[in-house]
């Protein structure tokens, strides 16, 4: 029978020569909303995958995709390398982009990792901060057992000041939520260079996981991705 330890050491293998990292797993219920995998079986774990601080980039970076001039380089080469995985493993890849409908990932990761909503709208790890990023998932029939979660406070309840919520430039984090326009259009204009170049001045001020953060290459494809959504 399969385990968990199988799971991980297949991650680790890095099928289709992948970074993928190991984000958790957790057993659905009907609340989840976790498609049924081929004949109708329901999926009775699922493993979620992505990036963890500077973890996975690099192979990304190095990736074809990353240098083939084509569109949506990071949603391609998730598709390739989770799907591999998938075929490893005889699950079904899940992924939290190519929607309409949208699968709630933001809920799976909650179930699979201590992370917290954070003032900001991202979910906050408590050793991550807000540098980690969900690129796929894996639906496995079986009910594989489970590690407990570790416990672990919201690292924003002790936070003095929340230093996210003032940082942005153009005011776009506020009492009313995340003002999408001014920051896009904040990112349009010279003044904007500092957040193209190395990041979202708000998420930048969280002090938590700030060894975390994206390295300015890293950094400047996740904004010039961001802008180009929103042209």
């Amino acid at each position: 029978m399969r385990t968990l330890a199988d799971m991980r050491d297949a991650v680790a293998r890095k099928p289709g020569g992948a970074g993928l990292v190991w984000r958790g797993a957790f057993h659905p219920g009907p609340e989840d909303v976790v498609p049924d995998l081929p004949g109708g079986v329901a999926a009775q774990t699922v493993v979620l995958l992505g990036f963890a601080g500077h973890l996975g980039w690099a192979d990304f970076a190095a990736a074809p995709e990353a240098a083939d001039g084509g569109p949506d380089p990071l949603d391609r080469w998730s598709r390739r390398v989770v799907g591999a995985l998938a075929e490893a493993t005889g699950g079904m890849p899940l992924f939290p982009f190519g929607g309409p409908p949208w699968l709630p990932f933001q809920r799976w990761a909650q179930r699979a990792e201590r992370l917290f909503p954070s003032p900001l709208g991202l979910l906050i790890h408590p050793d991550w901060g807000l540098w980690h990023s969900f690129r796929g998932a894996v639906a496995l029939p079986e009910r594989l057992d489970l590690d407990p979660l570790p416990p672990a406070a919201h690292p924003c309840a002790t936070c003095v000041g929340r230093p996210c919520l003032s940082a942005c430039p153009v005011g776009a984090f506020g009492a009313a939520g995340y003002d999408v326009g001014a920051c896009a259009g904040h990112l349009a204009v010279p003044a904007g260079a500092d957040c193209m170049g190395h990041g979202c001045a708000a998420r930048r001020a969280c002090p938590v996981g700030a060894a975390h953060r994206h390295a300015p290459d890293a950094a400047g494809f996740y904004m010039q991705a961001f802008r180009a959504a929103r042209r």
